[in-house]
């Protein structure tokens, strides 16, 4: 019985400490030859029309064979993206959904004439997908808003980003005009 709360309370110790750790959101293999970091703000068109038009093209071609992997860091643009961004880490096991969901659906919850207007139709958003998450909590956690703002205070100074999207691949910023064909060409010299 000692032995069986002894290892109950290790199971449960270790599920808190993973559980209180904050990852990146990422999509590929971690030994993929090429790393992207893409700095986005939920609330910027741009970064929802990458996410809906190019992501899928690259995960095809480049994310689901291997070579590439991509970091999605946060560039909060207005405090509606920050609780966004908030929203999308705060359940790890299902942060690249809840991102790609709410970039998919952007439309459905970005309006708002105030901040607290804005905050509804997010909540009214998340819950209607199922997440299961805790909102107001998810909003409210300090080391989740630390992390988010880490990622553009980081974004500012590295890499010298003003505008969203904003790609940097294997350590270079992007400077053509985000589009596949260019994105594609990029990679392919890299390969």
């Amino acid at each position: 019985m000692k032995k069986t709360i002894i290892l109950l309370l290790f199971i449960l110790g270790f599920s808190i400490k993973v559980n209180a750790e904050i990852n990146r959101i990422v999509s590929g293999q971690d030994d993929a030859k090429i790393t992207i970091i893409a700095y986005e703000s939920l609330t910027c068109s741009f970064c929802a029309d990458f996410h809906n038009k190019i992501y899928p093209l690259l995960k095809k071609e480049f994310i689901d064979t291997g070579l590439v992997k991509i970091e999605f860091r946060h560039f909060p643009l207005d405090i509606i993206a920050l609780n966004a961004s908030k929203i999308s880490q705060c359940k790890q096991d299902q942060s690249l959904e809840v991102m790609m969901s709410l970039y998919s659906d952007q439309q459905a919850w970005i309006k708002g004439k105030t901040i607290e207007e804005a905050n509804e139709n997010l909540e009214k958003f998340v819950a209607n997908k199922n997440f299961n998450l805790d909102f107001e909590k998810c909003i409210s956690d300090k080391k989740i808003e630390d992390f988010v703002l880490n990622d553009r205070i980081e974004g500012t100074k590295k890499f010298k980003i003003n505008s969203t999207p904003t790609i940097i691949i294997n350590g270079k910023k992007f400077e053509k005009t985000l589009n596949y064909k260019n994105l594609k060409k990029s990679l392919e010299k890299l390969i």
